[in-house]
């Protein structure tokens, strides 16, 4: 999948901007806070319906406007275009266009136009809670396997339901309908995340050993109750501490992700460079999943691609996405002339923005690149 053009409207600190893309890496050169990231964030915008980021739609309004609209043309694999539209407003909330049409469910977008992003917020998956990395597996999934995402909004719902029963005086009939709803989907939820973990952890542990230079060993594990015995007999031993606490102790909302380097817990025993290059890894592996699956190359964005990580790293991950396996690559950086020296050096071509206060300029246009037919 390659984007072609994207437009913004009032979008974070971007007025107004359109942007033309080459077919291999897209350079947005600027100081910190210029708002490269924003780019980026757009991106993200239209193949997942959300920002990358924490943060909520009226958020990415730019302030003192009423809504924003980002636009994508794209063209696949197969050499078929698509554009698609997300706008929200304060008040009438967020709209999706596919091609003219409007979406019934936001959901029903989701891996259209698969996107992997590797950024500084990354980190979170290593630092907080295992809450992130059941996000991460969420938002992978979701772009693979349609039914994962309705499965894990209607496991929401219900354990909400049921939380919210435990809060009152329990009647032991909706109790087992809910456990019924929630063994039903929670079961699903549990065989597709252990099937994505398996397929992405000899894919890491390669992608690791080629960023490090064959320096250390990484693991990475699906943490889950349901690995050990049946989600239903999981909820059944559970009631009482279920009662007595008022809320749902046991469950996939309580799954994890294990990374483990050397052995041991990355979190605790791996270095800052370590970490940095334990995620990247795993956004490889993610892309290289997603890619296989899909039948299309997602579109790869690094954002802050020098944040931890030192020069030589960075070259080799450049040499490694250069390669033909991937598609379209859009990176973010404060030194243009460090990351022209680098691209350089690898060959194939590229495009180079500059961006400062939110305007975004073209540098140079693309290099090596035959042209477009209409």
């Amino acid at each position: 999948m390659r984007l072609k053009k994207l437009s913004l409207l009032h979008f974070k600190n971007i007025v107004r901007q359109e942007l033309e893309f080459c077919r291999g890496v897209n350079c947005l050169v600027g100081d910190n806070g210029a708002g490269k990231t924003n780019v980026m964030d757009a991106i993200y915008y239209l193949s997942m319906c959300k920002s990358s980021l924490p943060m909520t739609d009226t958020q990415s309004i730019r302030h003192g406007e009423e809504g924003f609209l980002v636009e994508g043309q794209y063209v696949s694999d197969e050499e078929k275009n698509e554009r698609i539209v997300c706008s929200f407003t304060r008040k009438g909330g967020k709209v999706l266009k596919r091609n003219g049409k409007e979406y019934e469910r936001l959901a029903d977008h989701v891996g259209l136009v698969p996107a992997v992003i590797v950024s500084p917020a990354d980190n979170a998956l290593i630092s907080d809670a295992a809450e992130e990395r059941r996000r991460y597996l969420n938002a992978c999934i979701s772009q693979l396997d349609r039914p994962y995402l309705a499965n894990v909004m209607r496991y929401n719902a219900v354990l909400a339901e049921r939380n919210r029963l435990l809060k009152m005086q329990p009647d032991e009939t909706m109790l087992a309908i809910y456990d019924d709803q929630l063994t039903d989907y929670g079961t699903k939820i549990h065989a597709a995340r252990q099937a994505f973990a398996e397929r992405l952890q000899p894919v890491v542990a390669e992608y690791y050993r080629i960023l490090s230079g064959d320096r250390e060993e990484v693991e990475l594990h699906y943490k889950s109750e349901l690995g050990e015995r049946p989600f239903d007999e999981i909820l059944r031993a559970a009631r009482q501490k279920d009662l007595a606490n008022e809320y749902t102790t046991s469950g996939i909302h309580r799954d994890d992700l294990t990374l483990r380097i050397g052995g041991y817990p990355l979190r605790k025993y791996g270095s800052q460079g370590q970490q940095k290059s334990f995620l990247i890894a795993l956004k490889l592996a993610q892309y290289a999943v997603v890619a296989e699956a899909c039948g299309e190359k997602p579109i790869l964005l690094l954002d802050d691609l020098f944040d931890k990580l030192d020069a030589g790293r960075v070259e080799q991950l450049i040499r490694l996405v250069s390669d033909e396996a991937f598609g379209q690559i859009f990176i973010t950086d404060c030194n243009p002339t460090r990351l022209k020296s680098i691209l350089d050096e690898a060959g194939g071509e590229y495009a180079l923005f500059t961006v400062a206060n939110g305007e975004i300029a073209s540098e140079h246009g693309p290099t090596n690149e035959a042209p477009d037919e209409a």
